[in-house]
């Protein structure tokens, strides 16, 4: 591995680990970071380690944590009885919170939104706290499963490398 090879690997774990400070900092494209840095390093060694297989791979697992992320607030919510009020509220709240609470209001926008959203649907303040706390238990879950996804696309991304 030449000192070009070790600076472009260095490069790409460096976008990778940014994609996982994404996990924690919603404002940050966590898992498309990820295989951002995997598909730099594969163009610029032709594809010689990090093929177009492993690639696909990572665009796939991608897609779904981008899937799962989305739907994993929502998911909560329902479980802990969130009505459709809730349900608005989450998607309301997600983008109040995008635009006004930068990375906070990401985590606290959908929880807010659901709780009020459910007051004017008519819930009690248990019942919409409740909902509330589903959303907030479908962030948590989502980031882990996030979070299990990107390690392992960064083990393996350096396993091949290296392999």
């Amino acid at each position: 591995m030449g000192i070009w090879e070790i600076i472009l690997f260095a490069i790409s774990i460096i976008i990778m680990t940014a994609g996982m400070a994404g996990i924690i900092v919603p404002i940050i494209p966590s898992i498309p970071l990820i295989w951002l840095g995997s598909f730099i390093y594969a163009i610029f060694t032709h594809f010689e380690k990090i093929t177009w297989v492993v690639l696909l791979i990572f665009a796939l697992l991608t897609i779904f944590s981008i899937v799962l992320e989305n739907i994993g607030n929502v998911y909560g919510a329902k479980k802990f009885g969130a009505t459709k009020w809730g349900i608005i509220g989450s998607v309301v709240g997600t983008g109040v919170g995008f635009y006004t609470g930068g990375p906070i209001g990401l985590i606290l926008g959908p929880v807010i939104g659901t709780i009020v959203f459910e007051f004017i649907g008519g819930k009690g303040y248990k019942g919409a706290l409740k909902s509330g706390l589903g959303n907030f238990v479908g962030f948590l879950g989502g980031s882990i499963l996030k979070f299990v996804v990107g390690l392992a696309m960064i083990i393996v991304f350096i396993w091949k490398v290296f392999a």
